[in-house]
């Protein structure tokens, strides 16, 4: 169960593994972000998870990136992503603007919780960025695979296939885009617009399957 605790007059919920308490430099009210190499211990944890041998991008690529972000439960939490060092930049400013605009997600873990496995990851609702694998159906790198990509709230922002299927299927009710519910992405909101900001391409605005959860720098 979460303990809460107060720091600089904010009730802040401890949630084991999804979140960190908000450290004393982001104030009451600021927003948050630290990026680091990545360590000894993390890299132990990631191989055969989200990296493994032959993935298109090394560690001394890759940077752990803490951010704050909006829980769907109310409160304020630090979460963990991992990311290309050239992605970082676009990240932050896109996560900010959705922290000013108090856009809400559900879940910012590593993807390694769920062993790598994207399906995991996505039923559970989790925000993620990095993870070595294909495009689903492919033998391509998926830009995920470079760090150069995130998912946001796969739930309330599915995969939807040109013959309607629905991944996960738990965002069946959120196929319909005209719904305005607490994590979904629509296309003329602050999301959007942030990170077209940074010149990352949205798969809400494909021409044909609509992936409403994924941003990258390619677009794809």
């Amino acid at each position: 169960m979460p303990v809460a605790r107060v720091l600089l007059g904010v009730t802040i919920t401890l949630a084991t593994l999804s979140s960190s308490p908000i450290p004393a430099a982001a104030g009451v009210h600021g927003f948050y972000e630290r990026t680091s190499p990545i360590s000894k211990h993390l890299k132990a944890r990631m191989r055969g998870k989200s990296w493994h041998r032959g993935c298109p991008v090394g560690f001394k690529d890759l940077r752990l990136l803490h951010v704050s972000y909006h829980g769907f439960d109310g409160d304020r939490h630090i979460g963990k992503l991992v990311a290309n060092k050239d992605a970082v930049p676009a990240l932050v400013h896109a996560l900010r603007v959705m922290y000013r605009k108090n856009f809400k997600i559900h879940h910012m873990w590593l993807v390694d919780r769920y062993g790598g496995k994207d399906e995991r990851s996505m039923r559970a609702d989790n925000t993620s960025a990095f993870n070595c694998r294909n495009v689903a159906g492919t033998s391509s790198w998926s830009e995920h695979a470079y760090g150069r990509a995130i998912d946001i709230n796969p739930v309330e922002n599915p995969y939807v296939g040109n013959d309607g299927s629905v991944d996960p299927k738990k965002g069946r009710p959120y196929a319909d885009r005209t719904r305005h519910a607490k994590g979904m992405v629509h296309a003329k909101g602050a999301v959007v617009h942030a990170f077209q900001d940074s010149g990352w391409g949205w798969g809400g605005s494909w021409n044909s399957a609509k992936d409403y959860q994924h941003f990258s720098a390619s677009g794809h």
